[in-house]
């Protein structure tokens, strides 16, 4: 049975954002997965990351983890984590060893989200559901656990501009949330 990986929330790089957050109760319940691959011989570990549809309502064209809202069906966040993965990736249930997850990070755009750690076989053919995914990509495990890699930028959000983690990769540009959990498994993983 996996362990949570931390107990506290994963926090943004900018805490006035939790000041956008009326009320984390009322937050849709969420889960990503961070998608490790084993490393190999040939390759070092790798993370599955996507490049959102430009047709989606919500996050159109951002770089994103697998995942999405829970479902009244699934038996809790990492079935949530594992069935999103599965529908947007192509990425087998069977194929993902979890071994924890990360504390909720609040969103508000109205999201509460559960990072849930798994692993995976490297060389996996993974297929995106175009309807969802633009692209897959896969960054080095080692570039996203560089807390140094990252940087802090501004954006405008609701009338005020908030701080955000921001890291480029050939050209994606990996930021916001999906940045955030990914900075704060860096620092975790550091201490």
């Amino acid at each position: 049975m996996p362990v949570p990986f931390a107990e506290r929330p994963t926090e943004h790089a900018d805490p006035r954002i939790h000041q956008d957050i009326l009320s984390p109760s009322s937050l849709r319940a969420a889960a990503v997965l961070i998608a490790v691959s084993r490393p190999s011989s040939a390759q070092a570990s790798r993370v599955v990351l996507t490049l959102r549809s430009e047709k989606l309502k919500s996050h159109a064209g951002q770089v994103s983890l697998p995942g999405g809202t829970c479902d009244a069906e699934d038996d809790g966040v990492i079935d949530t984590a594992l069935r999103e993965a599965e529908e947007e990736v192509g990425l087998a249930r069977s194929e993902v060893e979890v071994i924890g997850q990360m504390g909720e990070i609040s969103l508000p755009s109205g999201f509460r989200i559960t990072p849930v750690i798994g692993l995976i076989d490297a060389g996996l053919t993974l297929t995106p559901c175009p309807d969802e995914v633009a692209d897959i990509f896969h960054p080095p495990l080692d570039l996203l656990l560089d807390p140094t890699a990252y940087s802090r930028s501004i954006t405008h959000y609701r009338g005020a501009d908030r701080t955000i983690f921001e890291l480029p990769y050939e050209g994606f540009r990996i930021w916001g949330a999906t940045a955030a959990i990914l900075y704060s498994l860096a620092k975790q993983v550091g201490r």
